[in-house]
């Protein structure tokens, strides 16, 4: 935890170019209309917050100089004009996507899709990795008073694999597959679990992350050279959250005849492109998410409450600000033992 500082100040770590950043103090921000201030509890660090450290976030999807931090949780500390002031001192966490509220595909329930133009808490947008953070009101899901904020941040990410169950629409018996069993990957784990699978297996290269998996609910840890070998074709639906080179192609191989993957992870240009043979004879159904609209927020933050999930494991280290490189350095880093890493103000 950090230790204390000047009363009246709130810091915050800005990135200012890649590779570049400094963890600067400020006067505490004022919520404007319709906004509210948040007390950062906690925030996670995540490979696309690595990507903008490291500058290796797609053009259009970060302006620098920027405070990064999308995924968070925290208590409300003061409102602006319009917000009701009961709001205050409530458990929270926020979407991160600044929708517009008004195009044709927020009118259809796809805020993550918003045609007004890309705007992020933590990308575009002042995010958490600060002792406050100012977010619209209308983008709050509130928490139980009893919530564990701490485990709270990592609702952000349980949204986007909740929205990936919208789009793969898992079944009381499927035989179900989860690429992966990284942050993404565990929380699909314990999310599908609640579905009642006949199977639910993991595949991924780290003996020691498949055995968290089945602590977490998974009938079964395979490794990638395993699933080649005796799962092809064998799953009504898979799900894959690793973004790695060749995972797209080899999640859709998994599927069964008629089964439907669900593409989370974010991949980076050269990974190995779709076979439209195999999609084609196969009749696959192939979905993608990128990021979580309202409606997933709001399965995710439900599942949170009724113990559905449970984010707190997933969880192995916790920085003070002002470490923020050091826990950066750990994400991607390859260490199999790193889980989900965070930042407590």
């Amino acid at each position: 935890m950090s230790g204390p500082h000047a009363p009246g100040v709130s810091r915050a770590v800005v990135v200012a170019a890649p590779g570049e950043h400094r963890l600067v103090e400020r006067e505490i921000p004022e919520p404007g209309p319709g906004e509210v201030r948040v007390r950062v509890a906690a925030a996670g660090i995540c490979m696309s917050d690595r990507e903008v450290y490291d500058g290796h976030r797609a053009p259009g999807y970060v302006r620098y100089p920027v405070t990064p931090g999308h995924e968070w949780a925290g208590t409300v500390e003061a409102v602006g004009p319009g917000v009701d002031p009961a709001l205050v001192g409530r458990g929270c966490v926020a979407e991160g996507f600044r929708a517009c509220g008004t195009c044709e595909r927020c009118r259809c329930g796809e805020t993550s899709l918003c045609t007004a133009g890309y705007a992020e808490t933590g990308f575009t947008e002042p995010g958490a990795f600060a002792d406050h953070l100012v977010v619209p009101a209308r983008l709050l899901h509130l928490l139980h008073p009893d919530a564990d904020l701490r485990a709270a941040a990592l609702i952000e990410p349980a949204a986007v694999i909740a929205a990936a169950l919208r789009v793969g629409r898992p079944r009381p018996g499927e035989r179900v597959a989860v690429v992966g069993a990284g942050t993404l990957g565990l929380l699909a784990v314990q999310l599908l679990a609640a579905s009642s699978p006949a199977e639910l297996v993991v595949v991924d290269p780290r003996a020691a992350r498949g055995e968290q998996a089945l602590r977490h609910g998974a009938s079964e840890a395979l490794s990638p050279e395993e699933a080649g070998g005796g799962a092809l074709g064998r799953f009504d639906l898979v799900l894959e959250t690793a973004g790695a080179p060749s995972t797209a192609a080899s999640s859709c191989l998994l599927a069964r005849r008629g089964g439907r993957t669900v593409l989370t992870g974010m991949f980076a240009a050269g990974a190995t492109g779709l076979d439209p043979v195999h999609l084609s004879v196969s009749q696959l159904e192939i979905g993608s998410v990128f990021g979580a609209p309202s409606a997933a927020w709001a399965d995710a933050v439900r599942a949170f409450g009724l113990g559905l999930l449970d984010p707190a494991p997933l969880i192995s280290h916790e920085f003070p600000l002002e470490r923020f490189a050091e826990a950066v350095a750990l994400v991607g880093g390859g260490d199999p033992k790193t889980g989900k890493v965070l930042l407590r103000p």
